[in-house]
């Protein structure tokens, strides 16, 4: 069966720790003697992370414009670029430190629908005297940025906790959790965090695991102790905006498939994908929005996969899983 590609989008402003994070990253997955490939967006015409990171990774550069804005058109070809030519056991995307990570994310599961990968997480550094600084003026582009940023997040990487008191730390995390109740906060000091984090991300059961990942997680600096004790349990259960991404074996029954769609939870609510029924004869690319399903019949040019990719809040994974596996 062919596999399914992870991506991993790294999201924060410029000096969060992006880069810190992604050379660790590589690193890990290397050792491990798996292949990472990496997509790298600067507002520049020079990609100075990219010379940073050497010529042992595959990558692509994507240049004088936002994955979210201008060149966003051109994310699902550069994807499909490393699929094709690297063959990569995992995709790293780091974004420009001014994109919203929602339009980066709608750009991903678009290109899940002509190839197979999945969107698994979005992990968002933030430097912390920077929110601290932001919040005190509560307004402002950067502001409604970095709140966007950390909103979406499954992961929040506050960095640089150095530079701020322990008191200074509940304080951001009481900012943080007004934003974004569900995501894990890992106060790190040069993004330095138990990279098996990736891992466990990868995994849709990953709820399960957060105990096992905190008890063989390494402490470099002393903040990094705090995660939530007031109530972990709660606060690691879930992911916050989600995506999730299904690949079917075979063709399945339309009237099964629209009593499913028609009995997603309210969590859910953006839908789509490329279908093939055992009672039509047409392929259908599928939207959902707004409890509203639309199907429009399609001929493929190519090879393109049966998927189908749901993206909300807070929702159950392995229940649409399983209903998924049941058609």
């Amino acid at each position: 069966m062919e596999l399914i590609i992870p991506i991993h989008i790294i999201s924060g402003f410029l000096g969060s720790g992006k880069t810190t994070l992604l050379k660790k990253a590589l690193d890990y997955y290397k050792e491990s003697g798996k292949k990472p490939a990496v997509i790298m967006n600067e507002i520049g015409d020079v990609n100075l992370d990219g010379l940073i990171l050497g010529e042992t990774v595959p990558m692509e550069e994507m240049l004088s414009g936002c994955i979210c804005c201008t060149i966003r058109g051109d994310l699902g070809m550069t994807i499909q670029g490393l699929y094709q030519d690297h063959q990569p056991d995992v995709i790293f995307i780091e974004s420009t430190g001014v994109a919203n990570p929602m339009e980066i994310m709608d750009g991903v599961t678009e290109a899940s629908l002509l190839m197979k990968i999945a969107l698994k997480s979005i992990i968002t550094l933030v430097d912390a005297r920077h929110l601290l600084e932001l919040s005190q003026k509560k307004s402002g582009k950067t502001f409604r940025l970095m709140r966007d940023q950390i909103r979406c997040a499954n992961a929040i990487i506050l960095n640089k906790m150095d530079q701020v008191s322990s008191g200074e730390l509940q304080g951001l995390e009481s900012i943080i959790r007004e934003w974004n109740v569900f995501a894990a906060i890992y106060p790190t000091v040069y993004s330095e965090i138990d990279i098996q984090l990736f891992d466990e991300l990868d995994d849709i059961t990953w709820d399960r695991k957060q105990d096992q990942l905190h008890e063989t997680e390494h402490e470099p600096h002393n903040h990094e102790h705090m995660h939530d004790h007031n109530d972990k349990k709660h606060h690691h259960s879930h992911d916050h905006v989600m995506v999730y991404t299904h690949y079917f074996e075979r063709a399945i029954q339309s009237e099964a498939f629209d009593q499913l769609i028609k009995e997603l939870p309210k969590e859910v609510y953006r839908a789509k994908g490329i279908m093939e029924f055992k009672d039509k004869e047409s392929r259908f690319l599928f939207q959902y929005a707004y409890r509203q399903t639309e199907l429009i019949k399609i001929t493929p040019q190519g090879k393109v996969p049966n998927v189908a990719v749901f993206i909300g809040e807070n929702f159950s994974k392995e229940a649409i899983k399983l209903a998924l596996d049941k058609l």
